[in-house]
């Protein structure tokens, strides 16, 4: 064997050992990405069907007196089974506090809770055991990770979104002089055409579907029960409008407001864009009809900033809209990919929404609540 044969053997051997560490590694691939923030931070952890869901909020300041009826009421808005346009999944999504409250106030300690789950179902997901479904983080989940739970999708199912509206809700009371308000502003083909000005957000919770507006909370209704008759499924859009935001939360460069609300937006389950202000629409503006003239004391005659100027918060009313998409579970037959790389044909089973916006809210709500808290802290810090 001359030395380049010897070379040649050497160099495929270094890159069947190469291989043989990145296959074995990348079966055994940690999940990154668990929590959100900086210094009012949420982790969270549990599964779809596992034991619980749960978190840890680390960051939050002591001495705030903490409405937990008013948590629970958050978490009531999400819960899957609330009425008849979601999925039919009972679970009371009570929560339990185990650390960083005495007495109803907070001690500035990481506060635990856990979200038992008590209605699971497994049984409903046996047939995808080995299909990946379409649209679904299944098959790119396995990939990554080496490994499967496909009792509803495990950590990457919407479920995982109760622990945020915890969190949310206990920065809403953090920054109780701030109004957070979102609602459904578009169901499928089905738009709300009033601005959210001429809206009264007490309506919102008035009606299943979370449209303040009642004669388009009715056809977007009967619309969704439609669409479950077909067995298919819809998506929309949340408007979310925020209000007493003072002026300095964000900075110019990259942790501008509005782009941790976009991460934020971004991060929630099957949502596929985010707009603020003028949004899209502003591209087809002219800079003399877009810009926002001021008034004496600082505030704009119009706001098609969005209350963000530079990444800052300018006082104004903050308002963006997030779209979803229609949740990929269908009850039609449909192609799907198995483990083996066979084109197999299956239908969906088991209890889903035809529609996820009307309880997307409250996460829109929380994820907002979440990031002010966040820059609040930040500002008082470093400011």
């Amino acid at each position: 064997m001359n030395n380049d044969e010897k070379f040649i053997l050497k160099f495929r051997f270094k890159l069947l050992n190469f291989k043989l560490k990145w296959y074995f590694c990348s079966k055994q691939i940690t999940m990154a990405g668990n929590s959100y923030g900086t210094l009012f931070r949420i982790t969270t952890f549990g599964e779809s069907h596992g034991e619980a869901l749960g978190g840890i909020i680390d960051g939050c300041p002591s001495g705030i007196t903490l409405d937990l009826e008013a948590i629970q009421q958050e978490m009531s808005r999400r819960k899957p089974g609330q009425s008849a346009i979601v999925t039919q999944r009972k679970e009371p999504d009570d929560v339990q506090f185990l650390s960083g409250i005495f007495e109803g106030k907070t001690t500035g300690t990481p506060i635990g809770f856990i979200i038992p789950n008590t209605n699971q179902k497994s049984d409903d997901y046996s047939h995808i055991k080995d299909n990946y479904r379409p649209s679904h983080a299944d098959y790119v989940y396995e990939k990554k990770y080496g490994v499967r739970d496909y009792r509803g999708g495990g950590r990457s199912s919407a479920r995982e979104t109760a622990s945020r509206v915890v969190a949310g809700a206990v920065a809403k009371q953090m920054l109780p002089d701030i109004k957070i308000n979102a609602y459904v502003s578009s169901v499928g083909p089905i738009y709300l055409e009033k601005p959210y000005q001429e809206l009264d957000f007490s309506k919102t919770e008035s009606n299943p579907v979370r449209c303040p507006d009642e004669e388009s909370a009715a056809i977007m209704e009967e619309y969704i029960r439609d669409i479950r008759k077909q067995g298919d499924t819809v998506g929309g859009t949340v408007t979310c409008v925020i209000q007493n935001v003072p002026i300095g939360l964000g900075e110019p460069v990259f942790d501008k407001l509005h782009a941790e609300l976009g991460k934020a937006m971004l991060s929630i389950n099957a949502v596929k864009g985010f707009e603020f202000g003028s949004g899209f629409c502003g591209s087809k503006m002219k800079g003399s009809e877009h810009n926002d003239l001021y008034n004496p004391d600082g505030t704009t005659r119009t706001n098609l900033s969005g209350g963000i100027q530079g990444g800052i918060s300018n006082g104004m009313d903050i308002y963006f809209r997030v779209a979803f998409k229609p949740v990929a579970t269908i009850m039609q037959k449909q192609e799907s990919l198995d483990n083996q790389g066979n084109i197999t044909e299956m239908t969906g089973k088991g209890r889903h929404d035809p529609c996820v916006v009307p309880r997307a809210v409250p996460i829109v709500e929380a994820m907002a609540a979440i990031v002010l808290a966040d820059f609040y802290l930040i500002n008082k810090t470093y400011a």
